[in-house]
């Protein structure tokens, strides 16, 4: 799969005619919503029918709405129903949120993910490639979770980065050196679980002391770990809602001492790819702070 289409994403007048003909209503209005890194989001309102949200980029978003129609079917999390998509617009529900992260918030976050952990499958991996923003993320089912991470998550995107001339060769050494001690510094889970992949507060909509949706994921099955590194890292969540997951399943001894921060290095390389080199000091601390 590649990381872009060749397709130009619409413009609004012919977002706002696909969806007076998907609807078979007259569009009242079209505005543009805050948040997403990637692609333009719409919140589209009808004379006579309940808003629904345009997506618009230049990535596949078919991708995406594959991926939240399998967590709509194999899970429980709340997730936005896929009304149309095509690789140029995605049509879904809207759901609306106020915002507010608070304490029950982040316990209920707790309470869908380690749910969600609770899908299982045999080996690491998915049924098809997905999307991590704007770049594919290969998914090919592997025996060993350490073995996927090592060579279809950190070393894929180090690799990618070089070649886009985005990480100096002498920090993906670096990142090669901990790449191949991976054995002996990560853990195989029970059983790979479903994750949603990018957990960050603008993926999470929240409204009344609940979270009502998890937005823009990027699915695979893995150590659930990695998941919960994600949200320290970028501090999506704080102590409630590590302490429920705690609760629900269980947080194993020394992931907060030294796996969250190997976890960490893939996304922080994800987004010296998204965004440019602001990043790389962040990653060579991280790197240093491990010994590499």
């Amino acid at each position: 799969m590649t990381d872009a289409t060749d397709e130009t994403p619409p413009e609004p007048e012919a977002i706002r005619a696909r969806a007076e003909s998907r609807f078979e209503s007259p569009v009242s209005t079209l505005t543009e919503l805050d948040g997403g890194e990637v692609g333009t989001v719409y919140r589209v309102d009808f004379a006579d029918r309940d808003p629904v949200v345009a997506k618009v980029g230049d990535t596949p978003l078919s991708v995406e709405a594959r991926m939240l129609r399998y967590l709509a079917a194999e899970s429980s999390l709340p997730v936005p129903e896929v009304y149309d998509a095509s690789d140029d617009l995605l049509f879904m529900a809207y759901v609306e949120g106020d915002g507010r992260v608070t304490r029950s918030v982040e316990r209920d976050a707790a309470d869908h993910l380690a749910a969600l952990h609770g899908v299982t499958a045999d080996r690491s991996g998915f049924p098809f490639d997905t999307l991590s923003g704007a770049f594919a993320l290969p998914n090919p089912w592997t025996d060993s979770w350490v073995e996927f991470f090592r060579e279809h998550r950190l070393l894929d995107c180090a690799d990618a980065c070089v070649a886009e001339g985005k990480l100096p060769t002498s920090d993906r050494e670096r990142v090669g050196a901990l790449a191949s001690d991976l054995d002996s510094l990560l853990t195989e889970p029970d059983a790979p679980a479903l994750v949603h992949g990018d957990v960050w507060r603008e993926n999470v909509i929240v409204r009344d002391g609940e979270v009502r949706a998890f937005i823009d994921p990027a699915t695979y099955y893995g150590h659930p770990e990695i998941e919960l590194a994600y949200v320290a890292l970028f501090g999506s969540f704080g102590d409630d809602f590590f302490d429920r997951y705690d609760e629900r399943r269980g947080i194993e001894e020394g992931f907060f001492e030294t796996r969250a921060a190997v976890y960490g290095v893939h996304p922080l390389i994800e987004h010296v790819r998204h965004f440019g080199d602001a990043y790389l000091p962040r990653l060579r601390r991280s790197l240093r702070e491990l010994g590499y």
